[in-house]
């Protein structure tokens, strides 16, 4: 009878064992395979949409034209733009 005792033991402890390892080793890869879902999912997400432009007002655009026209001159004046390059940055600002 002891030696039956004993191999019943040796059977459960073996058991209990190997039911807390497997248990362990399916928690481990579950959570791998959750950060791996979730890397994935923030590297093939979608960016967020762009916000729209705010459609300027007749007044603000044509003042800020005015201001950048006035610090172009000023920067002519000052021999930092040429003649050439000061006509051509002020059809591109006159285009706008």
């Amino acid at each position: 009878m002891p030696g039956l005792l004993r191999g019943v033991a040796r059977t459960a402890v073996v058991a209990g064992t190997a039911t807390a390892v497997s248990n362990r080793v399916s928690r481990r890869q579950a959570g791998r395979w959750a950060q791996q879902d979730a890397a994935a999912a923030e590297q093939y997400a979608p960016p967020p949409p762009a916000p729209a432009p705010a459609a300027p007002t007749a007044g603000d655009d044509m003042s800020s034209k005015i201001a950048q026209l006035k610090e172009l001159g000023q920067l002519k004046e000052q021999g930092v733009l040429t003649e050439e390059e000061f006509a051509a940055q002020k059809s591109r600002l006159l285009a706008l």
